[in-house]
């Protein structure tokens, strides 16, 4: 946190708010797909015997990728099903914002099932950074496994 050679957090706090919420956005989805990523090539044959489908792994028993080829095994239907359900999180994510206004935190998607998001306002700022930092590892690992 605070490396920015190349200046993309913009020149004024409005800027770097923005990205500050997208980086914690894409921190929590990359820190979700290193956990689901092993997962799904452990089940997804057993899986989709059980449902009847055919298993999307490729030959080598890898999850589709860009780099391996096995896109072209998943169906535009759950692309398209990705592409929405994204844009209704965005738009709620807009509507919190909006109802919340200047009370509205950085990344809160007033989603927190399990409670784990601290309440003080020092404490939200270093979860936050850990979010980030942990993200920031995440982002690179699923590098690897593309």
């Amino acid at each position: 946190v605070g490396f920015d050679p190349f200046g993309f957090a913009g020149a004024d706090k409005q800027s770097l708010a923005y990205m500050r919420e997208a980086e914690i956005k894409h921190s929590r989805l990359a820190m979700l797909a290193v956990v689901g990523w092993p997962l799904a090539e452990l089940w997804d044959k057993p899986i989709a015997e059980s449902v009847g489908l055919p298993s999307l792994l490729t030959k080598s028993g890898e999850s589709p990728s860009l780099l391996n080829g096995g896109l072209d095994k998943v169906d535009v239907l759950y692309w398209a099903a990705v592409a929405l359900l994204a844009g209704i999180v965005e738009l709620e994510n807009i509507k919190q914002k909006e109802e919340k206004g200047k009370d509205y935190e950085l990344g809160d998607c007033n989603f927190d099932p399990l409670g784990f998001y601290p309440k003080e306002k020092d404490a939200k700022m270093a979860m936050q950074t850990k979010e980030i930092k942990h993200g920031r590892i995440a982002m690179m690992a699923i590098l690897g496994f593309a």
